[in-house]
């Protein structure tokens, strides 16, 4: 039978426990360090993988609505239009067309994971909203639109329109509405434009 090797008692480390983890019977030939041993070990964690915010596709919330940060200007609605899911994105291209050709130099901004649209000096005066059966169409002043768009709301003037997969869009009347609530005054508590 073989004879079963010790281990080696080093002198070289005060951190390192008394036995060698080396199959070696030699002793070590480091000198002692006449500095203070380090307390810290090496990081056995991975590097991140993450990729930069600019490249990874934006988080669906329930019912498939983007998240996208907050902002003013065309760059968050953008962002939002291409993080929309499947047959919910060519209705919010179509929306966000059908609003810059029916107001020319339309303000809007991304509040609250929803795309605004307004107008300087009036205010905010549609949105719209990701569902997963509809595409939600906010018109801020909506009960004052004639026709008023066919959804109810709860809160004051609003009226929606819903946009489902198939449904087919009426974009003479959309226009109508999107012009008139333009030139209204635009939605309570929503911020300045």
């Amino acid at each position: 039978m073989p004879a079963r090797r010790t281990p080696v008692k080093t002198k070289t480390s005060a951190t390192k426990s008394s036995t060698s983890k080396s199959r070696s019977t030699k002793p070590s030939t480091t000198r002692p360090s006449t500095t203070k041993p380090s307390t810290t070990k090496p990081s056995t964690t991975k590097p991140s993988t993450t990729r930069p915010s600019t490249t990874n596709p934006p988080r669906l919330l329930s019912g498939g609505n983007p998240q996208i940060a907050r902002g003013d200007g065309d760059a968050p609605v953008e962002a939002y239009l291409a993080a929309m899911p499947g047959w919910t994105q060519p209705i919010g291209r179509r929306l966000d067309a059908l609003v810059r050709e029916t107001v020319p130099g339309v303000r809007c901004a991304v509040k609250w994971n929803t795309p605004f649209y307004g107008v300087a000096g009036r205010g905010w005066f549609v949105a719209f909203h990701c569902f997963a059966r509809y595409v939600k169409v906010t018109f801020f002043r909506g009960a004052r639109l004639d026709p008023p768009p066919p959804v109810a709301s709860k809160v004051g003037d609003t009226r929606y329109l819903h946009i489902g997969e198939g449904d087919a869009i009426d974009g003479a009347q959309l226009r109508r509405w999107i012009r008139d609530a333009s030139e209204l005054p635009g939605g309570d508590g929503l911020g300045p434009c």
